[in-house]
């Protein structure tokens, strides 16, 4: 079916009857978050890790296994967690760090239904500056006020430790983990992956403005606007249905 620019914006979170038609929906968004992901190169070898809230089930998450290639997970390969770190659906093993890091956040932050991270190469490359990606570019000002910078704990080993980088988190929507790379998180997995997506980008883009030179800034009531309009909920959001709508096309096998 074609969409046009007017009914695509017309576009809107769906309303499910039953948990089971939500949960197969969300579990259907994060696999295909794992192949967008992977097809990006965000997916290095065992590393990177998508969770999502179970609808029903609000201290279980659903993510990906460690040791299927991000560009082939699919929805029956998904793992559910509780917060003991239980897999209590599914056959999968578990990154136990990913594990650690997504159970604090998730727990810190009930309103977060998803958080993402991987090794995507310029998200990791600007953490080893320790510091947050400045307003040099429309894109770049969705995330102005909204980034945490994490520098200690810089290796997550224990519970404990993962407490404190949720701490670190704060309430903010994404966070750059010195030395790491990025998290984000969202109402939902499609916005959580958006803000992913994007944020790579903005770190690729502002490593190549400061290798020229020492770019402009936004001024901060400028980004202020733009973050308050192109970085909510609903717009990031919107913004996934159009990677949705491309990797449903030539990955329809991610739904099996």
């Amino acid at each position: 079916m074609q969409i046009g620019v007017q009914s695509f914006a017309s576009r809107s979170r769906p309303v499910f009857e039953t948990k089971d038609a939500e949960r197969s929906h969300v579990l259907q968004r994060l696999a295909a978050t794992c192949r967008i992901f992977g097809r990006r190169g965000y997916s290095e070898g065992l590393l990177g890790h998508v969770t999502v809230r179970d609808p029903e089930l609000p201290d279980h998450f659903w993510v990906n296994p460690v040791g299927i290639p991000m560009h082939q997970v699919r929805v029956s390969h998904l793992v559910q967690v509780n917060h003991q770190g239980q897999v209590v659906q599914g056959s999968g093993m578990v990154n136990p760090v990913g594990l650690l890091l997504h159970t604090a956040v998730h727990q810190a932050r009930p309103e977060v239904a998803a958080v993402c991270h991987a090794h995507a190469l310029h998200a990791s490359t600007w953490a080893a500056f320790e510091r947050l990606l400045d307003p040099i570019t429309q894109d770049a000002c969705v995330f102005f006020e909204q980034q945490a910078l994490i520098l200690e704990p810089r290796v997550v080993r224990d519970p404990g430790s993962a407490a404190r980088f949720a701490a670190g988190f704060g309430d903010k929507r994404v966070a750059i983990h010195a030395g790491h790379g990025i998290f984000t998180t969202g109402q939902t997995v499609d916005e959580a992956a958006w803000w992913f997506v994007l944020m790579n980008r903005c770190c690729e883009a502002q490593l190549i403005a400061r290798a020229c030179g020492e770019p402009s800034l936004w001024a901060a009531d400028d980004a202020r606007w733009l973050a308050s309009v192109l970085g909510s909920p609903q717009f990031g959001w919107l913004s996934f249905q159009t990677l949705w709508d491309d990797i449903i096309l030539s990955d329809a096998d991610l739904v099996q």
